[in-house]
C-alpha cells in the first residue's frame, strides 16, 4: 500500500491539532476523540512520514523540524478542503464563461430577445451561445455539456429531462391575402386538402405537430411543402397559393390572414429544459429563474395577449 493510501484527512486534522496544542489530551478534547486514538494516529503518522514528529516532553509535545514544515504544507491542504466543502457564492455579476442554449427558431424569435436583454444586464461578462435545435442530437450535445438548456416544444425533449413551462401556446391556420381561401369559409375537410406549409425544424420531413389532430377527424393534410424553420413560411405563403398552421406569436406583426376554422387544434406548452446533471449548478438555477421572473414573463404575456 502506498503511502497516500494509509493517509486520510483524520490524520492530518490530528497532526494539526497536536502542532496547536502540543499535548495530546488538549488535542483529543479539541477534535471530540480519546487521548488513545489520537495516539493510535499519531503511531501511523509517524509511519507514513519515518519521523517521530512529536518529542515528548514534561508537559506534552515538541514539534521536530520535520512536523513544523509539514504544517505549513497540510494547513494549506486542510483550508482547501475546507473550501472545498463550503457553500459556493453564486454572483451573477462576476460570473463569467459560456452559457450555450439551443432553440428552435421560434424560440429564438418569441423567449430569447428578453431573457438575452436580461441576462446581459445581469451577467454582463457571461457570453451566451445560440444554436438551432437539433433533436436527434440533442440529448449528446446536453449530456457532454455542449449544451445547456433547450426551450422547444414538449415532444421535442427526452421525458427523463427536468423542464419548466413557460406559456401556452396555440396553432392559426393562415394564408397570404391573395390566397383563394383566404375570402371562403372552408370547411375542416377543405382545409385539410388545401396545399400546406409546415415547419419542421427537428427533421426534414412532411409530418407536422397537427396532422394527429386532423387524423382524430378523418382527415389527412396536403403537405406540399416542409420548411426548416417557422420564419420561413410566411415567406413560402405569399409566393405561393397555400396554408400554414403557425404559432400564434410567430405570426405576430405579419401581413397574414386568420382562416376562422370550425374546430380549433388543442393548445400546447413551450418548454426549457436541461439535463438533470445540470439540477444542482447555481448558474442553472438562476438563468431558469429569470426564465420565469416578473419582466420576462410579463414580456411573454403581453404577446399571448396579441
Amino acid at each position: 500500500m502506498s503511502k497516500i493510501d494509509r493517509l486520510d484527512i483524520k490524520q492530518l486534522r490530528i497532526f494539526q491539532a497536536l502542532i496547536r496544542e502540543k499535548n495530546a489530551s488538549k488535542a483529543a478534547s479539541q477534535l471530540g476523540l480519546t487521548q488513545q486514538a489520537v495516539s493510535e494516529q499519531l503511531k501511523k503518522l509517524r509511519d507514513v512520514f519515518d519521523d517521530r514528529l512529536f518529542l515528548r516532553k514534561t508537559n506534552g509535545f515538541i514539534p521536530t523540524p520535520l512536523a513544523e514544515h509539514l504544517s505549513v504544507d497540510i494547513d494549506k491542504l486542510l483550508n482547501g478542503f475546507q473550501a472545498l466543502l463550503s457553500p459556493k457564492v453564486f454572483n451573477p455579476k462576476t460570473i463569467s464563461g459560456e452559457y450555450v442554449i439551443s432553440a428552435t427558431d421560434y424560440a429564438q424569435q418569441v423567449v430569447l430577445p428578453s431573457l438575452i436583454a436580461k441576462l446581459r444586464i445581469e451577467s454582463p461578462n457571461l457570453k451566451i451561445i445560440v444554436r438551432d435545435f437539433e433533436i436527434d442530437t440533442l440529448h449528446d450535445l446536453m449530456l457532454s455539456g455542449k449544451v445547456n438548456l433547450a426551450i422547444a416544444f414538449p415532444d421535442y425533449i427526452p421525458d427523463s429531462y427536468p423542464i419548466i413551462n413557460l406559456f401556452e401556446e396555440h396553432h392559426v391556420c393562415v394564408a397570404s391575402r391573395h390566397a383563394s381561401i383566404a375570402t371562403q369559409s372552408p370547411s375542416l375537410a377543405e382545409v385539410a386538402s388545401y396545399p400546406s406549409i409546415i415547419a419542421s425544424p427537428s427533421r426534414p420531413n412532411f409530418k407536422g405537430s397537427i396532422d394527429d389532430w386532423f387524423k382524430g377527424f378523418g382527415l389527412t393534410r396536403n403537405v406540399v411543402v416542409s420548411a426548416p424553420c417557422f420564419s420561413i413560411v410566411p415567406m413560402y405563403l405569399n409566393t405561393t397559393d397555400s396554408i400554414a398552421f403557425l404559432p400564434s406569436r410567430a405570426i405576430k406583426g405579419l401581413d397574414l390572414v386568420e382562416i376562422e376554422l370550425e374546430h380549433c387544434p388543442e393548445p400546447f406548452d413551450v418548454i426549457a429544459a436541461w439535463h438533470p446533471r445540470y439540477n444542482d449548478d447555481s448558474l442553472q438555477k438562476w438563468i431558469i429563474s429569470k426564465l420565469t421572473d416578473e419582466p420576462v414573463a410579463a414580456n411573454l404575456a403581453t404577446r399571448s395577449g396579441d
